[in-house]
């Protein structure tokens, strides 16, 4: 499997053995299942499990728990929780995905629970932090992250080309604090770490 170059974040050599490990099982599974586009399968490494890594940092410390919204085939929750060694809730109401992050959990030993169901009938105790790639426009994306958010708790979204409109509209309706970084796997691509988010109209 190829691997990133100077940019990428570095891990131990065991967290990406197993990493190598949950990717050949994607790559076993993508032949029946459609986990991520067959023409993405020769840059796995930096298209997919690079680009779930590059979140480490903003990880909040001290976490114990958190949550992926619309796992899929685990980006970027499963990898995170492999690298981390926090406890993730995996989100994904496709049956065949869950299988297969309940198989690629048990294959490598991840910290995950994973709940095959739609996200709105998921009831969990917030947590610190919340994830979500490519899921949904960011306005609808802070209500399904909402429930989950603990006080004082971090939105992880990496977000595309079109991150200035999204911000436009989520903030027509969201009072929210937000951080932009840029991407190290796409130089159009931008992580957004919101915090202290409240619907506009409501006591902030």
């Amino acid at each position: 499997m190829k691997h990133a170059g100077s940019d990428a974040v570095v891990v131990s050599r065991e967290t990406r053995t197993r990493l190598e490990s949950f990717g050949e099982l994607l790559l076993r599974w993508n032949r029946t299942i459609n986990l991520i586009s067959r023409k993405d399968e020769a840059v796995l490494w930096d298209r997919h499990i690079q680009d779930a890594l590059q979140l480490l940092p903003f990880m909040p410390a001290g976490l114990t728990d958190a949550v992926d919204l619309g796992s899929g085939a685990g980006f970027p929750g499963l990898v995170l929780a492999i690298a981390s060694g926090c406890h993730f809730h995996l989100i994904e109401s496709d049956q065949r995905k869950a299988a297969f992050l309940r198989e690629a959990s048990r294959l490598v030993d991840a910290p995950t629970t994973v709940h095959a169901a739609r996200i709105e009938t998921v009831d969990l105790p917030p947590v610190g932090l919340v994830t979500a790639r490519a899921l949904a426009p960011l306005v609808d994306l802070i209500g399904l992250a909402m429930p989950f958010l603990a006080p004082g708790g971090v939105l992880l979204a990496p977000k595309g080309s079109n991150v200035a409109a999204e911000l436009t509209a989520a903030q027509e309706r969201w009072h929210m604090r937000v951080e932009r970084a840029s991407s190290t796997t796409n130089a159009a691509a931008t992580i957004l770490q919101i915090t202290e988010v409240s619907r506009v109209g409501s006591p902030i």
